[in-house]
C-alpha cells in the first residue's frame, strides 16, 4: 500500500467516525472541501462508493463498513505500537559509571539510590569502589565522589552528603592495659591502626584540630589496611586504636565494642559532592542519578 492510500484512508475513518466531513475536517486539522476531494479520489481509485452523503448525513456503505471492520483494528495497533515507543523515548535510560571510597559508597551514594533505582530498571549503574583519586575523564566515568576540598575546579560538584567526622576508637579490652590518649601526641605510645592511601602510597597521617589548633600524627603499629571496614574489625579485635568515619561504628559504639577517644579534637569534614564534566548533563540517566543523590 502506498503511503498516501494509507492516509487517505485514516481521513476516511475520521469522516465515517464523525459522520461529517465539518467534523471530521476540524479534528484533522484541514478544510472541508480537502477532506472531501480525498474521499472522492480513494472510491475512485478502490472502485468502490465508500460513503452514502445526503444534506443532513453521512453515512458508510456497505463497502465502507467492511473496510471500517478491517481497517480499525490495525490502526488501534499501530496508534498503541507508536505509543509505547513514545514511552521508552520519555523513559530514562542507559548506563552510568561512577568511581567513589568505600566509606561514600557505603555511607551516602548506596542508601540514596538502591530506593530509587526500582523506578527505572532501564538504568544501569555501576559504582566502582576504590579509595583512590581516578581520572574519570581518562577511565570513561561519568561521575565521582569525592570530598568537597578535593574536587578539580573544572567540573560540575554537587552536594550529596553532609559534613563529618573521623574520630579514634579502641576496645575496652585494649584499654584495659593501655592508658587512654588524653591529646593526639599521646598515640605514639599506642598501636594504632594504620590507613594506606591509595592514590598518594603513603600512610596518612591523622589530623585533629582543638580551638582553631591543628595537628597532624604519623602512627605506628602492627597493621595497616586501605579500607575503613579492616580497621575497625582490626580495633574490635583489640589490635589497636583506629581513626575511622564515626557513622561506621556507631553500632558497635552503642554496643560497648568500641570505646571513643580524643573526641574534643576531633575535627568536621566537609561532606561528599558528586563531581562531572559538564558534558554528562544532558543524559536523562545521569540527571536521574544526580537528582538522587543531591542534598
Amino acid at each position: 500500500m502506498k503511503r498516501e492510500d494509507l492516509n487517505d484512508m485514516l481521513w476516511f475513518l475520521a469522516v465515517a467516525e464523525e459522520r461529517s466531513f465539518t467534523k471530521a475536517a476540524a479534528k484533522l486539522g484541514t478544510s472541508q472541501s480537502t477532506i472531501s476531494h480525498t474521499i472522492k479520489k480513494l472510491e475512485a481509485r478502490m472502485g468502490l462508493r465508500l460513503l452514502t452523503r445526503t444534506t443532513r448525513s453521512v453515512s458508510p456503505t456497505e463497502a465502507g463498513e467492511r473496510l471500517i471492520r478491517s481497517l480499525a483494528p490495525r490502526i488501534e495497533e499501530l496508534e498503541t505500537e507508536i505509543d509505547e515507543l513514545m514511552a521508552i523515548r520519555d523513559k530514562p535510560s542507559g548506563s552510568v559509571r561512577i568511581t567513589l571510597s568505600d566509606h561514600a559508597l557505603e555511607s551516602v551514594v548506596w542508601p540514596k539510590l538502591r530506593s530509587v533505582l526500582r523506578d527505572y530498571p532501564d538504568i544501569r549503574v555501576e559504582l566502582n569502589s576504590d579509595n583512590g583519586f581516578r581520572n574519570i575523564v581518562e577511565e570513561k566515568f561519568d561521575a565521582g565522589v569525592r570530598l568537597g576540598e578535593s574536587v578539580d575546579k573544572d567540573m560540575i560538584a554537587v552536594r550529596i552528603g553532609s559534613d563529618w567526622r573521623l574520630i579514634a576508637v579502641g576496645s575496652a579490652g585494649y584499654f584495659a592495659n593501655k592508658s587512654v590518649p588524653q591529646t593526639p601526641q599521646d598515640l605514639v605510645g599506642h598501636d594504632c591502626i594504620n590507613h594506606r592511601q591509595s592514590h598518594l602510597g603513603g600512610l596518612y597521617s591523622w589530623e585533629f584540630e582543638k580551638d582553631g589548633k591543628e595537628l597532624r600524627v604519623r602512627v605506628e603499629g602492627q597493621l595497616t589496611f586501605n579500607t575503613s571496614y579492616a580497621m575497625i574489625d582490626a580495633a574490635v579485635q583489640s589490635y589497636g586504636i583506629a581513626y575511622v568515619p564515626e557513622n561506621l561504628v556507631e553500632r558497635q559504639l552503642v554496643s560497648g565494642e568500641l570505646v571513643q577517644v580524643l573526641d574534643d579534637w576531633t575535627p568536621l569534614f566537609s561532606g561528599y559532592y558528586l563531581y562531572y564534566p559538564s558534558r554528562r548533563q544532558n543524559s536523562p540517566a545521569f540527571k536521574v542519578v544526580v537528582e538522587a543523590l543531591r542534598i
